[in-house]
């Protein structure tokens, strides 16, 4: 938003002052499919329509960098090359960016992780004398399986990057962080500083409850008209999509219901190959990548929403199932109880599948029941309007930087 200073003679106009200039580093930023893109193009293009100038700079989609204006916001994307153990995302090569910090001069640097482009950003605006505000989106479990790490080594190789996120983290002005369980989690880790959580946040206009039969919805996805379970993030190991696999055969006991699996990831083929061998595999589509802008209608293929994963620090999926009116069904770990308070779904423990297909099947053979969750879910989804956050983002900013 504008800012202005008035002049000392009173009756004259204020004099216009530029807009808040805000920089925002990112690791991974759309065309990436995950959480921690989709937040820092919603943060930018979110304050940028609030009046700010919001430059982000991130790694290349394709290697070379480069400068552009992508959806009103100044996008500076670095020289990147392919990363090795992951079959989509690149890294950036590590390089000093004074010069763009000089040349942006930004009143604050907003950065979105501590890995190459978050820590040389943030040591550029220390350099520089830039306030910073951090917020992470980081687990070790994230990185295991890129990583290839043997589980007899992940206590130890999980230490050392806690230690690494706090040496960088602890250089900021201000830290925030998804929930309260994810704060939390900061401070069990060693992490001792303030932790202020602050909601990913969503765009409630887009995702909300569809008056109309479900019938066309999934009609646009190639799916049957039958009860709907729906998954919705990166199919990666951590998810624990596996779980939900596995649970089908015991809710299609009880109901006539398939599973509608949204995203991309190294674990499909092995889904798919174990939703055949259980007996499944008809009553499971892998829908693949669905863009942003055509969410809101996956949303509205589905009865009830599962979210099996343990390692959400928030999980920006589950909040948008449940502005659609949607009952949720997730997993007891991490942040994401946070989003179920008795009266929009169920938590189970994690890998209990029958559980899981328990609280699934109950919803889905119950209007009644399904309704009065869903109805409760739309109403827990207002406190997180993404308005709301960008507003106490800018609050954050106005602190540091006075």
């Amino acid at each position: 938003m504008p800012l202005h200073k008035t002049r000392p003679d009173a009756g004259l106009s204020p004099v216009p002052v530029r807009a808040r200039r805000i920089m925002i580093s990112t690791d991974t930023y759309p065309p990436d499919v995950n959480g921690t893109a989709y937040f820092a193009h919603r943060l930018a293009t979110g304050l940028a329509a609030r009046g700010n100038e919001v430059h982000v700079v991130c790694q290349s989609d394709a290697g070379p960098a480069g400068t552009g204006v992508e959806d009103g916001v100044v996008v500076h994307r670095l020289r990147s090359a392919p990363l090795l153990v992951h079959p989509t995302m690149r890294v950036t090569v590590p390089t000093r960016l004074d010069r763009l910090m000089a040349e942006v001069d930004p009143d604050v640097l907003h950065t979105q992780g501590h890995f190459v482009v978050g820590r040389a950003a943030l040591a550029a605006a220390r350099r520089r004398g830039v306030p910073v505000v951090a917020t992470n989106h980081f687990m070790p479990d994230n990185l295991f399986q890129f990583g290839h790490i043997p589980d007899r080594l992940r206590e130890g190789v999980g230490k050392l990057a806690w230690r690494d996120f706090g040496r960088v983290f602890r250089k900021a002005d201000r830290v925030t962080t998804p929930t309260p369980l994810a704060a939390a989690l900061l401070a069990e880790q060693g992490f001792d500083r303030p932790v202020e959580p602050v909601s990913c946040g969503i765009d409630l206009a887009r995702f909300h409850p569809h008056a109309e039969p479900k019938a066309w919805a999934r009609k646009l996805f190639g799916l049957p008209d039958r009860p709907t379970v729906l998954f919705v993030g990166r199919l990666d190991e951590e998810k624990r999509l596996s779980d939900l696999v596995r649970a089908m055969p015991y809710v299609l006991n009880e109901t006539d219901a398939q599973l509608a699996i949204v995203g991309r990831g190294h674990q499909r083929e092995p889904l798919e190959k174990l939703a055949a061998r259980i007996g499944v595999g008809e009553r499971v589509s892998f829908l693949g990548f669905v863009p942003d802008e055509s969410m809101p209608q996956a949303y509205a293929t589905a009865d009830v929403f599962a979210m099996p994963s343990v390692a959400e620090l928030q999980s920006i999926a589950t909040l948008e199932a449940m502005a659609t009116g949607l009952p949720v069904v997730v997993a007891d770990a991490m942040a994401l109880p946070h989003l179920v308070n008795g009266g929009n779904g169920y938590l189970f423990p994690p890998g209990d599948v029958q559980a899981l297909a328990g609280h699934l099947t109950r919803i889905l053979t119950d209007d009644a029941l399904r309704e009065q969750l869903g109805q409760a879910s739309r109403e827990l989804a207002l406190t997180h309007d993404h308005q709301a956050s960008l507003a106490r983002f800018e609050q954050i900013y106005d602190e540091v930087t006075r």
